[in-house]
Parts: C-alpha cells; sequence; structure tokens
C-alpha cells in the first residue's frame, strides 16, 4: 500500500508500505478519509515521536471494513466505520471505571499502532473489542464523520468542566480544537468568548457563532474578559494553546467557583506556577481533559449525524496522500483550520 511514513523528526515520506492482514480478533480498514490534528504535526517536529521508527501517524479515521480476523462478528466486509483510536485493555483501575482515555495499557493509532496516513490500517483485537469500530449512517459522509474524533475531544472536555446553560466559557485560542469547544459549548448552551492573535481565525469564530472575539494583539484579554463578565471572569476557562505562559497568563480569568481547563497539551517540563491560596479560598477547579471515552466518542457521531453539531465549516483543506507534505507545511505556519486526507 501507499504511506506517509515517518522516518524522525521533520522527516515524512510517501513510499510503499505492507499491506497490513487481520489476526484472530483483529480488522483492516480500508481508510477513506484521515484527519490531520494537531498532534500529528507537534509529533512530526519532534515533541513525543514514537520509540519505533519508521511508522505511520494519523489517528482520526473512517473507511470500510476490508477483512475481519476469526471471532469478530457484527460486521461485513464494505460496512462503514468510524474509529476510536485508543487500544484499551478494559480491565484495569480505570477501564472499570469507563474512563478508558487514562487506560494503564493504553497504545493507539499512530502511537504504538501504525495510524491512519495509509491507505489500509490493522486495528488490533483491544480497539474492537472496547466498541471503537462504531458503523456511519448511511447518510453521513466520510468527510463529515472524520471529524467525530476531535469532537468527541470536545465532549470529554465538556463532562470535565461541568458546563451549565448560560455559563459563560472563555476559549484561549481559536485555532482547529478552540473552533470545536466553540461548536461544542455553544450546543450546551453556553455564551462563548473566544481569543486569538490572527484575525482570520476570529472571524472563522464569528461566523460559527462565537458570542464574542478578542483579538489579543489589539485588546488586553483580562481587560476585555472582565468587562464582558461585570469584573468577575468567566464560569470555564478553556486553554487550546499548549503554551505554559500562556497558560499562566490565562489562570486568573475563571472566577470564583469556576473551572479552569489544560486542553492543549504543553511541552514536557514547562512547568506553571498557580498560587494555592486562589486555588483555596476561590474554589478554583483546576483540571485538564484528554482525548475521550467511546462513549463520548459514540455520541460525537450521533451529534453530527443528527445535525445537532454542524461540522462542515471545521474543514478547510482537502489532500491526497500524494500531497502530504504540502497538508503538513500548512499545518505547521497555521494555514487552515482542519484538513482532511481522502482516499
Amino acid at each position: 500500500m501507499k504511506a506517509a511514513v515517518v522516518h524522525g523528526k521533520n522527516d515524512i515520506r510517501i513510499e510503499e508500505y505492507p499491506t497490513p492482514s487481520a489476526a484472530a480478533g483483529e480488522m483492516v480498514v480500508k481508510i477513506k478519509a484521515s484527519g490531520i490534528c494537531a498532534t500529528d504535526i507537534k509529533t512530526l517536529l519532534g515533541q513525543g515521536l514514537p520509540k519505533e521508527l519508521p511508522t505511520i501517524l494519523g489517528h482520526e479515521v473512517v473507511g470500510e471494513v476490508h477483512e475481519l480476523g476469526v471471532g469478530i462478528s457484527g460486521f461485513a466486509v464494505g460496512d462503514r466505520v468510524a474509529v476510536y483510536p485508543i487500544a484499551v485493555c478494559g480491565d484495569c483501575y480505570y477501564c472499570r471505571r469507563g474512563r478508558h482515555n487514562l487506560c494503564e495499557n493504553e497504545f493507539g493509532l499512530g502511537h504504538g499502532i501504525e495510524g491512519g496516513f495509509a491507505e489500509y490500517v490493522r486495528l488490533p483485537k483491544q480497539i474492537v473489542a472496547a466498541g471503537g469500530v462504531v458503523k456511519i449512517p448511511a447518510s453521513l459522509s466520510f468527510e463529515r464523520a472524520v471529524i467525530s474524533e476531535p469532537l468527541s475531544c470536545g465532549v470529554a472536555a465538556l463532562r470535565a468542566n461541568r458546563v451549565q446553560p448560560e455559563d459563560t466559557v472563555l476559549i484561549v485560542g481559536a485555532g482547529p480544537m478552540g473552533l470545536i469547544h466553540l461548536k461544542v459549548n455553544k450546543w450546551a448552551g453556553a455564551r462563548v468568548i473566544i481569543s486569538d492573535l490572527l484575525p482570520q481565525r476570529l472571524d472563522v469564530a464569528a461566523a460559527m457563532g462565537a458570542d464574542h472575539c478578542i483579538n489579543v494583539a489589539e485588546q488586553d484579554l483580562k481587560t476585555a474578559v472582565k468587562e464582558l463578565t461585570g469584573g468577575a471572569g468567566a464560569e470555564v476557562v478553556i486553554t487550546s494553546l499548549g503554551i505554559p505562559k500562556v497558560i499562566e497568563e490565562s489562570l486568573m480569568l475563571v472566577r470564583n467557583g469556576g473551572t479552569f481547563n489544560i486542553f492543549g497539551g504543553p511541552p514536557a517540563g514547562q512547568p506553571i506556577s498557580v498560587d494555592p491560596r486562589w486555588l483555596h479560598y476561590c474554589e478554583i477547579n483546576l483540571t485538564g481533559s484528554f482525548a475521550a471515552t467511546p462513549d463520548e466518542f459514540r455520541k460525537s457521531l450521533e451529534l453530527i449525524a443528527s445535525g445537532e453539531i454542524v461540522v462542515d465549516d471545521l474543514i478547510s483543506d482537502r489532500f491526497t496522500l500524494d500531497s502530504m507534505l504540502d497538508a503538513v507545511e500548512r499545518a505547521k505556519n497555521q494555514e487552515m483550520i482542519r484538513g482532511i486526507v481522502l482516499f
């Protein structure tokens, strides 16, 4: 098969690669679309490269069942499916409590399993057995369905942040995931403020329904948020940028009793400073959210299929596998909202 193969930092090559086959309990999916995530780009830049190289990245995957291993029931060759990308054990402390994204034994597409920037992908029995292969309704296109994985991360953050209708939610960063947080929180009935340095991203956020857009190149974020919230701050603050300085500067934008969510993954070894008296006396809920559970993945697919959350405007660029290098460059240079590779 043809695949975009990672050999090291800033080294991705389009080349021939062995087509996988399905062992007992496994499945091979012929990929129809793969999403390009910021995590993929950070990995290519050298942040958390897999130990075993060469490998194939890509964890936002939809396609058709190509081969079924012995022992799999409920699926047929040709079924249209979306893939939950985390292989979980199903039996550890976290899996038994429904927190599969924190599985003690997890590995996943692009990290431990060759991923979706290829014509075919092998799904191990851990993904299949966990209910991580979900049939796509006939009415739902592959293009829309491929957004189910990143959308599920927004749904997971909604759960972690305990957002209530009419809460004010501040999203710091209007990149691809910031815009997904915008859509999910508007669906939940929140009033959304979003900030960014790039006016074109704020234009997109406004078109998607943001209540207030703040250009931090022109306005002081703290002053603007305090004005919009009567001096109190937002009930929920989500930092979708993994920049420690931005995270630290955003802490005081949450109101007393509110929730501060670190969503964007910062580089290793870069701490932030937090005043413990502030956490204590103001009863701040400081949390993070990472990936999603299989239930949240299925929920996100339902939200897209039902039209409750519209995702068409999130897809700004479409590529073929042969133009994957162009996709990487556009993503690195922040020239697109969200790109997908179509097969």
